[in-house]
C-alpha cells in the first residue's frame, strides 16, 4: 500500500528598512561632525586667548604634578596649585561678549606729505551690560596706534581725537582695528576685529607753474604746426583742385584768375598736449629724496596743465617680472581727469630696479600718444646726459622736448642739450623760475 506526506514548513523572513537605517547613520555622522567642529574652534579659541604667560603657568602646571606624583614633592604641588590659580583668577576677565560699535572718522582723507591729519574715534558699549576696560589697536601703515577705552556703562560712550603724522608721501592704510580685553597681568586675552580699512593719500608737495610756461599755448586753437591739411583754421596756401577735393574749400577768385579749379589749403593746428615721463628706475638717483623730488616735479608739471584744461599724459614703467626682466616691456599710464586724481595715482608711485630704462618709456609714450606739443623727461642725477638725448630722439623733430634732472642741493640750471633742453632742480621751489627761463 502506497500512502503519500505531505510535510509543511512555515519559513519567516525579516524584511529590514534599509533607508531608515542609513538616515540613523548619517544623522550620527552629523551629529559627530558637528562635535568633532565645536571641540576644534572651542580648542582655537582657547590656544588664541591664552598669551605666552599662560602658556608657561599651564607649563609649570602640568610639570608640578607630573613631578609631584612621581617623586612627591610638596614644593611640586604648592607649584601647580599656584599656577592653576592664577589661571582661574584671570578666566573671570574673559566672559562675556564685545559689544563695542566703533567708529574712525578722518578730519580728511587726502594731505600733502610733510604734514598732519586728525581722526574721531568714537566708542560706543551697545550691550545691555557695562563692560570692562579693553585696549583698541589701530594699525597706521607699517606703525601702530593704543586707544585705551575705559568701563563703559551700558549705552556710553568714549570719544578720542587722534593725531596721525603723514611724513612721507604714499597711501596709508588704516585697520582694520583689533580691540583686546583680558586680565591685568597678560596671561589671557581675547580680541575682536573689524575687517574694515581706510585709506588716506598722502599727496607729493607741489609748486605752482606759470601758465605762461610749462608748453601751453596762449591761443585757443592750437598750436600751428608745419604739416599742411585741407581743412583747418590756418590758411597756408592755394593749389590745383585734385578728384576728391571738397567744393567748399574752392578758392573762387583764384579759379576765375587761373581759369581752373583752385582750392584752400591749410596748416594743421593742434591743441597743447603735454606728456610726461617719470624714471622708476632706482639706480638713476642717488638718494630717496631725490626720487621724492622727481616725482613732486612730475607732479607740479601735471597738476598745472590739468588745471589749465590741457591735455597731459604721464607715463612710467610699469612692474615687470625678474624672470623676463629683458623680454618684457611695460608702460602705466596714470589718471589725469582731475588733479586730485592725479595727486591720487602720484601717492601710489615707487621706485624699483626692476623697471624699463627711461628711454624704453619715453618710445614707448610716443607710439601710445599722439600730436605731442611738449615732453618732460623727469629722472635723476646719475642719468647722463646722452641718455636722456637717446630718450628725446624717440619723438618728432615738432615736439619740444624738456628733460628734467632732480638733484638734491644742486646749483638751478637751464642748458641746450642739442635735441632737449635740460633744467637741474635743486630745490622743488627752483623749478617754477627754471620753467620761466627755460622751456617758455
Amino acid at each position: 500500500m502506497t500512502g503519500t506526506r505531505t510535510r509543511g514548513a512555515t519559513v519567516t523572513r525579516y524584511a529590514t528598512d534599509s533607508r531608515g537605517v542609513s538616515a540613523r547613520v548619517d544623522a550620527g555622522r552629523s551629529v559627530v561632525a558637528r562635535l568633532a567642529g565645536a571641540l576644534q574652534r572651542g580648542w582655537t579659541a582657547t590656544t588664541e586667548a591664552i598669551n605666552g604667560a599662560g602658556w608657561l603657568l599651564l607649563a609649570c602646571a602640568a610639570g608640578g604634578l607630573l613631578v609631584a606624583v612621581a617623586w612627591g614633592w610638596s614644593e611640586a604641588w604648592f607649584v601647580a596649585f599656584a599656577s592653576l590659580v592664577m589661571l582661574a583668577l584671570c578666566t573671570p576677565f574673559l566672559l562675556g561678549r564685545h559689544s563695542y560699535a566703533v567708529t574712525l572718522e578722518f578730519e580728511r582723507d587726502r594731505v600733502v606729505a610733510g604734514s598732519e591729519f586728525t581722526a574721531e574715534l568714537v566708542v560706543r558699549n551697545a550691550g545691555a551690560r557695562a563692560s570692562l576696560p579693553a585696549l583698541l589697536d589701530i594699525p597706521v601703515g607699517d606703525g601702530l596706534i593704543e586707544a585705551h577705552i575705559p568701563l563703559l556703562r551700558a549705552g556710553a560712550e568714549h570719544r578720542e581725537t587722534l593725531t596721525i603724522a603723514a611724513p612721507r608721501r604714499g597711501v596709508i592704510a588704516v585697520g582694520p582695528m583689533t580691540i583686546s580685553r583680558g586680565d591685568p597681568l597678560g596671561v589671557l586675552q581675547r580680541d575682536h576685529t573689524w575687517p574694515d580699512v581706510q585709506h588716506v593719500y598722502v599727496h607729493p608737495a607741489t609748486v605752482p607753474i606759470p601758465s605762461s610756461s610749462a608748453g601751453l599755448l596762449r591761443d585757443l586753437e592750437g598750436l600751428v604746426t608745419s604739416t599742411t591739411v585741407d581743412s583747418d583754421l590756418a590758411f597756408h596756401a592755394i593749389r590745383d583742385y585734385l578728384p576728391g577735393d571738397s567744393r567748399r574749400h574752392v578758392h573762387w577768385r583764384s579759379t576765375a584768375k587761373t581759369g581752373q579749379l583752385m582750392v584752400r589749403q591749410y596748416e594743421e593746428t593742434r591743441r597743447s598736449r603735454i606728456a610726461i615721463a617719470l624714471d622708476l628706475d632706482i639706480s638713476q638717483y642717488a638718494s630717496e629724496d631725490e626720487f621724492e623730488m622727481a616725482v613732486s616735479v612730475a607732479a607740479s608739471l601735471g597738476v598745472q596743465a590739468v588745471r589749465s584744461g590741457r591735455e597731459v599724459v604721464i607715463t612710467t614703467s610699469g612692474a615687470i617680472p625678474r624672470h623676463a626682466a629683458e623680454r618684457v616691456h611695460s608702460m602705466t599710464t596714470l589718471p589725469t581727469l582731475t588733479p586730485t586724481g592725479l595727486l591720487d595715482a602720484m601717492s601710489g608711485v615707487d621706485a624699483s630696479d626692476l623697471v624699463m630704462p627711461l628711454p624704453l618709456v619715453a618710445g614707448m609714450t610716443s607710439q601710445e600718444a599722439h600730436h605731442l606739443s611738449m615732453v618732460f623727461l623727469v629722472t635723476g642725477s646719475e642719468l647722463p646726459v646722452a641718455r636722456l638725448r637717446q630718450a628725446a630722439v624717440a619723438f618728432s623733430a615738432d615736439v619740444s622736448v624738456v628733460g628734467v634732472r632732480s638733484e638734491t642741493g644742486a646749483q638751478p640750471t637751464v642748458r641746450s642739450a642739442r635735441e632737449l633742453r635740460v633744467l637741474t632742480v635743486g630745490m622743488l621751489h627752483d623749478l617754477s623760475h627754471l620753467m620761466l627761463r627755460g622751456p617758455a
